[in-house]
């Protein structure tokens, strides 16, 4: 009787109509309208992760995704390429030239990218990934910092 009192009931249509959405967490109910009929199956249980890999390292799903970044090192595991991936595009997004350019050295020596040498391809990139091209952000400039940082 108190569980009940906690569900949120409120009506989105009509007055007089019969329909309500429920506002919480409901499990083990089964929802229908008026005159249909339902068929319930047994709950499929989800697998426990094996071996030693815990479950934030494990291999992400095959979610169709926007393309990775393009200068990731050949070395890289292929579980570590997102992560480099969403790495990049965090700091193009929030940081100046100068601070993107000496960062994206650091992770060249450590391995995790290999950037090209013409800087106009790197900036090309660099714009795909999120990094602003307006005032500041021009190539040029992109170029003064590049491989200098």
């Amino acid at each position: 009787m108190e569980e009940n009192s906690k569900k949120n009931i409120v009506n989105h249509f009509e007055a007089g109509s019969n329909c309500q959405v429920f506002n919480g967490n409901i499990t083990g109910c089964t929802f229908a309208m008026p005159g249909s009929t339902v068929t319930q199956q047994a709950a499929v249980p989800v697998p426990e992760p094996q071996g030693d890999t815990p479950p934030e390292v494990a291999e992400p799903c095959n979610i169709q995704r926007e393309p990775l970044f393009h200068f990731i090192h050949p070395a890289v595991d292929s579980r570590q390429e997102w992560q480099i991936h969403d790495e990049v595009k965090h700091l193009v997004a929030r940081q100046g030239i100068q601070e993107i350019c000496h960062y994206l050295k650091l992770m060249v020596v450590d391995r995790k990218i290999l950037l090209p040498q013409s800087p106009s391809i790197a900036y090309e990139e660099l714009v795909r990934m999120g990094m602003p091209s307006g005032s500041g952000f021009n190539e040029k400039t992109f170029q003064k910092y590049y491989r200098k940082a």
